[in-house]
Parts: C-alpha cells; structure tokens; sequence
C-alpha cells in the first residue's frame, strides 16, 4: 500500500493515521532489540505505518535496508525508508531503491539529507541530486512507489524567506511528494499557520504533524537548534527547571505532546508522525492516551 492512500481526501470519512519514527541502530544486538520494539509497539498500538531512518552519505544504508524490509515482511506494518541525497550517485540510489522494492518495501520519504558531520554546507555529489525535490522527481519516473517528503512549519533553516521555503515546498509537491511530514514543533499555532499557508499556495497534499516528545533537554535544545524549531518559553523554562530529574522531564514532554496531539486532531490533521528517537516508552503513553478505541 502506498502511504498517501492511508489519507482519505478531505472532507471524508477517516480515522487519523498514526506513525512511527526509528533510527537504525549500530550493532545487530540493538537492532535486534529494535525489531522487538516495534513489534511490541505494532500489538498493543497498531500503527498505521513505521519509517526508518538514513544516514549522511549512506552511512547506515545496508541497516535502514534490513530494518525496513523485515518490519514490512515479517511484521506486516507498512513500512516507509527514508532516502536522501547525500553522498550519492543516481547509480547508487537506484541500487538502494532496487534492493527496496525488491525486499517489498513500496514507501520512500525523499529527502536532500543534511550535510556530512563536520560538514557547515550542503554540497551534491557529482552524478546525484542537489535537492530533495530532484530526487522525488527521479523516484517517480523510474519507480511505481509512494512517495513522502519533509515540510518546515517554521521554514528550512537554510531558506532566505518564509515565501521561498514556500516555493520549494510546492516545487517538491510538484515533482512528486504526495505527502508531507513536518519538522518537529512545540506550539501547535505554528503548524496551523502553516497549513493555512501551503493551503493559499494551493498545496494541497495532506500536511502531516511530527511530534518529538521531550525526553531529555539537551538533546531537544541540540535538535531543535540544528533545524530552526524553538521552544515556547513557558515550556523551556519548565524543562530547564527540572533538567536535573530525567523522570519530572519526561512527565512534562509526555504532557505537552498529548494536548499537542488532542488539539492537532480535533483541528482536522489527517494523524500524527511520532519521532520515537528508538524510545518507545514516552510515544506509547502518548498514543494510549489519543489513540480512538475501536
């Protein structure tokens, strides 16, 4: 099944549809943990779809691979692989997307892929694609696959303008993205100013909520300064209060993320993407929490 399918068109009859994120491990014994991980999640949660992340360059090709391929196969979940430009020769891709499909994986999130660690700039390979949208372009003349893309509520932290984050945005639509999942964001009003946005620009694929939940305050001040997001100031200050007791963070992430997630649907967002960073404990307590019982 494609991914976009799981999106009824608006206005229809439809239950959200909820994802989860993961990030191949290093050694087989985690990703081996991992596969439990998701496999629990898929009995008591029932997601919708899982993607697995890629590393700079390729660095973690032959893993995201086998990850995807055995949570699609052997799990049965829908199953999403992130591909990006880094490092890359159209040749190289197409073996990655060959091996993909051939595993029975039929999802691929394009993404251009940040810059090598080490790296202040992105710079394309010879051969390979500058911009997620070329590549989106390229998967969809060779390829009979679903195709995702990557969003930015509070515009890509290398756009010059809102506006021109607005105009790759469509262009990456365009090319053949019939989904989007944001960037991480904390304050709801920040993704519904941007549908409306993209909605005026006649964007109308459906905009997909990532929600990260706070687990831990360095590591969210790290990512959320790496990719433009920031955090409310009432919530930072919270977090930072009790940066010393993992446990009263957590409690908080959790708490903010499921009034994010309960104010996000019953605005109309067609699901939320959950970016799990592999802990499954906080995004099980938030989905137990918004997930309609059948």
């Amino acid at each position: 099944m494609k991914i976009e399918e799981l999106y009824a068109p608006v206005g229809a009859q439809r239950q959200p549809v909820f994802s989860f994120e993961f990030f191949p491990p290093k050694t087989e014994e985690a990703a081996e943990a991992l596969i439990r991980t998701v496999d629990d999640l898929r009995q008591m949660l029932a997601p919708d779809f899982v993607s697995v992340t890629y590393g700079a360059g390729g660095s973690t090709r032959d893993r995201t691979i086998g990850l995807v391929t055995r949570i699609q196969n052997e799990l049965r979940i829908t199953a999403m692989a992130h591909l990006t430009c880094v490092g890359h020769t159209k040749d190289e891709l197409r073996g990655v997307v060959d091996r993909l499909v051939e595993g029975g994986v039929g999802n691929v999130l394009a993404l251009r892929g940040d810059p090598p660690r080490g790296e202040e700039r992105f710079v394309a390979t010879d051969g390979g694609f500058a911009h997620g949208s070329e590549l989106a372009a390229w998967l969809r003349e060779h390829y009979d696959i679903g195709i995702g893309g990557a969003c930015y509520p509070e515009a890509h932290p290398e756009s010059p303008s809102v506006g021109d984050d607005l105009r790759w945005t469509a262009h990456k639509v365009e090319n053949g993205a019939a989904f989007l999942i944001t960037q991480l964001f904390f304050d709801n009003s920040t993704y519904f100013k941007y549908v409306e946005r993209v909605r005026n620009a006649g964007i109308a694929v459906p905009i997909v909520p990532g929600i990260m939940p706070v687990t831990n305050v360095s590591q969210i001040e790290r990512f959320t300064k790496m990719c433009g997001a920031t955090i409310p100031e009432g919530l930072h200050a919270r977090l930072r209060r009790y940066e010393g007791d993992p446990s009263t963070v957590m409690a908080i992430g959790i708490e903010h993320a499921i009034r994010q997630c309960r104010e996000l649907l019953e605005r109309g967002a067609p699901g939320i993407h959950f970016y799990t960073l592999n802990k499954s404990a906080a995004t099980r307590s938030i989905l137990a929490a918004i997930k309609p019982i059948d």
